[in-house]
Order: C-alpha cells, then structure tokens, then sequence
C-alpha cells in the first residue's frame, strides 16, 4: 500500500497546516558571549597559548555575538589570554560595526591603503604579547589572512586555533540545545507538510521552492540549504546537478534545515512515493536499525569513532559494505552541529575524543545502493549525563515514515 501521509493534499492545503513556531526561543545573550571567552582563555592559558585570531563568521559570532561576513578584507578579532576582546576591521566599516558590537572592546582600523597584517602585529605587541609567543589563527579563515600575518611578523609561533575554538563549541550549552530543539522541531514540521503535498509529476525544484516557503511561514528566513532526490538521484548522498520529475516507486530523499537565532537544523528523511518493492523495505529497515545501533553506541567517555563503529558493524553483518564500500555506507555516521551545518566533533571511524555532555551530532549512516536509490535517515541526538537523548524522532517505517 502507499505510505502513509505522502502525496494526501495540495501545497496550499500543506501551508495551511503549518504556523510560527519561535515562540519563547531567545537570541544567545551577552553573559554568555562573555563565559565562552572566559573559558577559551583558562585554556589558553593552560596551553600557553597567548591569544587567537578570531575570523568573521561563525568563530567571530560565537564568542563575540558580532555577526559579520568572511569577505577579501581582514575583519575579526583578537582575543589575548587575558584581556578584554581587541577588534580590527577596516576604517569605513567602523561605524557599521560599532552597531553590531555585542561584548565592548577597540576596533583598531586600517585603510585601504595599509596593510591589516601590520597592524595585526602592532595591536600584540600593544597587549605585551611578544614577538616569540604562540598565536592561533581561525581555522575558518582563508589562507590570505594566515599568509598575511606570517609575512608581518617575525618570531611568532603560528598555531592552529581550533584546539581552542572546538573546545569551547563542540559542548553546547542549554540555550543552544533549546535553539537547536526548535530549529528541528520547525524542519521536521516542515518535512511532513512537504511529504504531503508531494505529486506524480512534480520536479524536485518545484519542491525545493516549497520547502523554502514552508521554513518561512514556520518563522524561518527560509533553508540553510535544501537537497531533494528522487529515483536514482537519491543514491548520490549530496545530489547530481539535474533536476529530476517525481514518478510512482521513486525513492525520495530530502535533506534540509533552517537556522533559528542562528542555530541551525538538520533533517533527512527518505520514504516511496507510491507503493515500496521489497528491496526499498529491505534497505530501508538497515538503514533504520543502523542509526539506532548509532544512538545505542553513544555512551559518555567513549570515543566518538565508537558510534561510527557500531554502525559499520551492524551495515557489515547484513551483507554489506564493508567499510565504505558501497552498496554500504560510503561517508561518516555523523557530524557535529550548531552554528555551522558541519562542525566539530565528528563520528568517524578513528576519532578518539570522549563523548560527553552538551555534544550535538546528526546520526546518518546512510546506504547507497549504486545505480538504484540511497536512504539515509538523519535525525540528531545530544548527550546527557545519562547518554543521548533525540532532537526529534526517528522515521517510523517506510509506510509511515512520520508516525
């Protein structure tokens, strides 16, 4: 029999049963910009490291709450070991950014004409910072900057800064889990309106358009980022550059998320448009027993390569992979979330770091059947004291994918 819940209403019909959903979700405020800098420098000063060269984007954003873009001109800041947060950016923009300033601290300008790198240089040796001390520098920064800097100085030791950085983000707090809860619970309200409209015909823009509508009307600006398969299509994990037209036994998987004060979702669910053949149910049901033997691998102090493990050795009992070797799984069970899509820490194989509290990871180890379909199930989980715990439910089965 056809799924439950796919293809019952029109996309007018599938709106009207959605509403904004961000009520009592708040912004991240100051006191805790202010405790995440206070973190990162106990542990810098643990580290000896003297202070990080924070990038515009999400680095700069985290610590700082000042939103700023990552452009071909040196924004970001510099926070020493001690000390208040020192800002540099170009002169013209100075104004611009005093109004996105959330934690005070100087903005050191340069002009067009003058060399940022320099002055970069000349603001450490302002902070008693010397010329032999350790630096780190944003991982996400592009090598321009790090190239800039390391021909303006001269002694410094240039370090990686995402030691730094990854301890503080990859353990998130109660404000970012509740941010996190209602960016999925939008998705994934988002997910089942989508299913529900979904036609004989449609084309997989078509789709993507209404699934940008459906983050909107939810309280979303729209999607973070929107991939829709079907068919064949769906055994390429990241998609292929056609769109595709939606037809009886097709498997459909769609890949989405959107950002609620800057915190990000991201869901994945894969169903049949129409009746499933035994092979889809089969592969479906591995998929569905892998990512939970994923979630039951989860376990405070184990290492995170353990979670991939678990679900490699469950996909290789049943016949497939092994390893990365497809019909199987051919990437990670999961990644790290929160203000970026992909973020530290990782569940790959090999990772030895700890799991523990406050940890966000999407839980994925999605099967590719070459040259027929690919399900991948994506939910995320976060770690509790007492282990991992759903941002949102898994897929029910694959005639009633949403329960």
């Amino acid at each position: 029999m056809p799924s439950i819940g796919i293809g019952t209403q029109s996309q007018a019909q599938a709106l009207d049963t959605l509403q904004d959903m961000t009520a009592g979700l708040t912004p991240i405020q100051p006191s805790e910009h202010i405790d995440r800098m206070k973190k990162a420098q106990a542990y810098m000063q643990e580290h000896d490291i003297a202070a990080i060269y924070l990038n515009a984007g999400s680095n700069l954003s985290y610590f700082t709450g000042m939103k700023w873009y990552a452009s071909e001109r040196m924004v970001g800041a510099i926070l020493p070991a001690s000390g208040e947060v020192q800002y540099i950016a170009p002169y013209f923009e100075i104004g611009t950014l005093n109004g996105y300033k959330v934690i005070d601290g100087p903005i050191h300008g340069w002009q067009e004409h003058e060399n940022p790198y320099a002055l970069f240089v000349k603001v450490l040796s302002q902070l008693n910072i010397g010329d032999t001390a350790t630096i780190g520098i944003d991982e996400s920064a592009q090598f321009f900057i790090f190239d800039g800097i390391n021909k303006a100085q001269q002694g410094l030791n240039i370090i990686n800064a995402q030691p730094v950085t990854a301890h503080c983000r990859m353990h998130k707090s109660d404000n970012e889990i509740a941010l996190m809860q209602g960016a999925m619970n939008m998705t994934l309200a988002v997910h089942q309106a989508t299913a529900s409209m979904l036609h004989e015909g449609i084309s997989t823009t078509e789709v993507e358009a209404f699934i940008a509508q459906a983050h909107r009307k939810v309280g979303a600006p729209g999607n973070v980022f929107c991939i829709v398969l079907f068919g064949v299509a769906s055994s390429f994990p990241h998609g292929v550059k056609h769109a595709q037209v939606l037809k009886q036994g097709d498997m459909v998987l769609i890949d989405t998320g959107c950002k609620v004060h800057d915190y990000i979702s991201d869901i994945t669910r894969s169903y049949v448009f129409g009746e499933a053949s035994e092979r889809q149910r089969k592969f479906w049901d591995i998929e569905k027993a892998a990512q939970l033997a994923a979630f039951n691998a989860a376990t405070i102090g184990e290492p995170c390569g353990a979670v991939d493990n678990a679900a490699r050795q469950y996909i290789a009992s049943q016949g497939l992979g092994p390893d990365y070797q497809t019909p199987g799984c051919p990437h990670r069970t999961g990644h790290g979330i929160g203000l970026d899509i992909h973020e530290w820490p990782y569940l790959v194989g090999g990772n030895k770091t700890p799991l523990a509290k406050g940890m966000c990871f999407s839980n994925e180890p999605m099967l590719v059947i070459p040259d027929e379909f690919g399900v991948r199930l994506e939910d995320h989980f976060y770690m509790t004291d007492n282990g991992p715990s759903w941002f949102t439910e898994p897929s029910h089965s694959i005639d009633n994918p949403f329960g």
